[in-house]
C-alpha cells in the first residue's frame, strides 16, 4: 500500500464495480439474457435503427460480437432486422414491441437494485460519489 491510500482506492472501486456487474449479470436472471445482451437491447431501444457496426462501436465489442448478440435478441423476438433505407447493403436493427417491454422491466430491475445498493449511503453522500466518478470518467 502506498502512503497516499490509492492503492487501497483502486482496490475498492474495482470490489464495487465487480459487485455491481455480479448484480447485474444476477438481475438479468428473469430474462435470461446476458449483461451484452440488455447493453445492446438498450442502445437499440434508444436508436430509430441502429445499424450493427454501431452498436459494436457503441459496445466496445468486435463486430463479429455485435453480430452473434444480435442474431440471438433477434433469435428471443426482442428485435428485428430491416434494411437501410440509404444503404442497401445495410440493415437496421430495432426493437420489437416485446423487446421494448423487456427494457423497461430490465431498467425498472436495475433502479431498484441501484437504489438498494446504493441507498445504503445518505443522499449527500450519493451526490458526492457520483460527482467524484463523473470526474474520474471524464
Amino acid at each position: 500500500m502506498r502512503g497516499d491510500g490509492t492503492t487501497d482506492l483502486g482496490d475498492l472501486v474495482m470490489r464495487v464495480a465487480r459487485t455491481q456487474r455480479r448484480r447485474f449479470r444476477d438481475l438479468l436472471g428473469p430474462w435470461d439474457l446476458s449483461p451484452h445482451q440488455a447493453r445492446a437491447l438498450g442502445v437499440i431501444c434508444a436508436g430509430d435503427g441502429v445499424r450493427l457496426s454501431d452498436l459494436a462501436g457503441r459496445l466496445r465489442i468486435a463486430p463479429r460480437s455485435a453480430t452473434e448478440v444480435a442474431d440471438a435478441l433477434q433469435e428471443r423476438g426482442l428485435i428485428g432486422r430491416s434494411p437501410d433505407p440509404g444503404d442497401r447493403r445495410a440493415v437496421l436493427l430495432r426493437a420489437t414491441d416485446e423487446g421494448r417491454r423487456v427494457r423497461e422491466e430490465i431498467d425498472a430491475a436495475r433502479a431498484a437494485d441501484a437504489e438498494e445498493l446504493y441507498g445504503r449511503l445518505p443522499a449527500e453522500d450519493r451526490e458526492t460519489l457520483a460527482r467524484i466518478l463523473r470526474a474520474l470518467a471524464d
